[in-house]
């Protein structure tokens, strides 16, 4: 009749083992515009040089830094993921979160556990029962097994929440990989852009010093005074100052390239070339799409889920909570006789625990839940709020400085036909060599702006692919 009664209340714990508690998951709204409202620079200025690549559909998948086309920044790129630490310790936390989903699956299945032992006893020989003296030994293999019967889905929703961390860990370590690469590929251009300001100051200098030459063969010819000597002296040797100082920040960004991908800096080293004349085309989408594309949003609404789940967990805390219990096994007081069936002994029953007086403790964790839950909705909106913010901050950029690298252009092209036409004229006597000097300067600041310009077109190209996600989509999170 016991045995009848215990598997009636186990009947009943499985009728109600589909309840569960808290509130159902719905992700948050973001307000979005049906489209962004700047768009791509739809083609460049052949006039200033630059060619445009050929639009794609998407963005290449996994490997977006190839619309480059620069392949020691791809073989660079390639390096970043097995090697990078900052990386590791990313897929370390990502294995921990999966590590977590069957420790809390675990929780769904009967703890099982064993406890033989034997001992030998003796009585003392002050017992006052006549049994002073004795000695005796007990022999015992006891089996227990428990089950937490899960009424009001605690553990479902812990599994579940697990499972979601899991998939924010998934979309964190995508992050990680996303901001690595884009910082890579945002060293590497301004590096070619260092190149190319080298080249144009050596270039320079070459100029100057047959300027200086010039000036000092008409001095010796008594044409030109010594202070104009003096002047292109100066002017020579100030521009090669600055073509040595390129040198120092060339060598910070080769050593931070070495570091992301994990080699040690000394003695690694990235090949002299110029910033190359080719903008990819990047294909932006819709604002929408925006949500499914960036990993850090993922990230963020897989938290907002794991946090609704905790709400759910908080709340079950004021119900019952039922385990079901069975021990068994075998005890004897001698060797003999303990595999033998008169030495069973078993017991089985439900345990329903209920807490009545907490002085508000589960109450306050419910609230501590809902208010972490709203944290981290205002987190995943703000998220995707500043993910638009940065796609439209590119865009915009890409525009600007497309129109600002046409005009910048025109004007390199009339300071460089000025300082030729200056230089004409000292060369016939009929101006100082300071004004070659102010021409030359000029012509020399609009020809390092305008290699400026490219390498911040680059740059924006490359930062534009890190806000629209890098190719990335929420259908590559882990489904468990």
């Amino acid at each position: 009749m016991k045995l009848q009664h215990a598997l009636i209340a186990l009947g009943m714990a499985v009728l109600l083992v589909s309840c569960t508690v808290g509130p159902k998951y719905a992700q948050p709204t973001v307000p979005s515009a049906p489209a962004y409202s700047e768009q791509p620079p739809s083609q460049f200025s052949e006039s200033a040089g630059w060619k445009t690549a050929q639009p794609s559909d998407s963005l290449r998948k996994g490997k977006w830094w190839e619309i480059f086309n620069e392949p020691e920044l791809n073989a660079l790129e390639e390096q970043v993921e097995p090697a990078n630490q900052t990386l590791k310790i990313a897929d370390a936390n990502y294995r921990q979160a999966r590590a977590n989903i069957q420790f809390q699956r675990s929780f769904r299945f009967p703890t099982v556990s064993a406890g033989p032992s034997i001992t030998t006893n003796r009585v003392s020989s002050d017992y006052p029962l006549g049994a002073e003296g004795l000695q005796y030994g007990f022999f015992s293999l006891p089996i227990s097994a428990s089950f937490d019967a899960d009424l009001w889905g605690r553990i479902r929703k812990s599994v579940e929440a697990a499972k979601e961390q899991t998939q924010a860990s998934a979309a964190d370590l995508e992050n990680v990989k996303l901001e690595l690469q884009t910082e890579l590929a945002s060293y590497y251009f301004t590096i070619r852009g260092l190149d190319s300001q080298k080249r144009l100051l050596d270039d320079t200098v070459v100029a100057y010093q047959k300027a200086y030459d010039l000036t000092n063969n008409r001095y010796n010819g008594g044409v030109a005074s010594k202070a104009e000597v003096a002047q292109a002296k100066t002017q020579l040797n100030q521009t090669q100052a600055q073509t040595i100082d390129l040198g120092v920040q060339r060598a910070q960004l080769e050593h931070a390239i070495a570091v992301l991908t994990g080699k040690p800096p000394e003695g690694f080293h990235v090949s002299v070339a110029e910033l190359p004349n080719v903008l990819p085309v990047v294909p932006v989408g819709i604002p929408s799409e925006l949500l499914q594309r960036r990993p850090d949003i993922a990230a963020s609404e897989r938290q907002v889920a794991t946090a609704n789940e905790q709400i759910g967990i908080a709340k079950t805390a004021f119900y019952p909570d039922l385990v079901i219990a069975a021990e068994g096994g075998l005890q004897a007081g001698s060797f003999v006789n303990w595999f033998t069936w008169p030495a069973r002994f078993w017991g089985f029953g439900p345990q329903l625990t209920q807490t009545i007086f907490d002085a508000g403790r589960r109450r306050s964790q419910v609230t501590i839940s809902e208010a972490a839950y709203d944290a981290t909705v205002a987190s995943y909106r703000q998220t995707s709020l500043t993910a638009f913010q940065e796609v439209e901050d590119n865009l915009s950029a890409l525009r600007i400085l497309e129109q600002e690298a046409a005009k910048q252009h025109e004007a390199t092209l009339a300071a460089e036909n000025s300082q030729q036409l200056a230089m004409n004229r000292y060369k016939g006597g009929l101006v100082t060599y300071l004004e070659v000097i102010t021409a030359q300067s000029i012509a020399l600041s609009n020809e390092r702006t305008e290699v400026d310009l490219m390498q911040r077109r680059m740059d924006a190209s490359v930062q534009l692919v890190r806000a629209l996600g890098g190719g990335w989509d929420v259908s590559k999170l882990p489904k468990a």
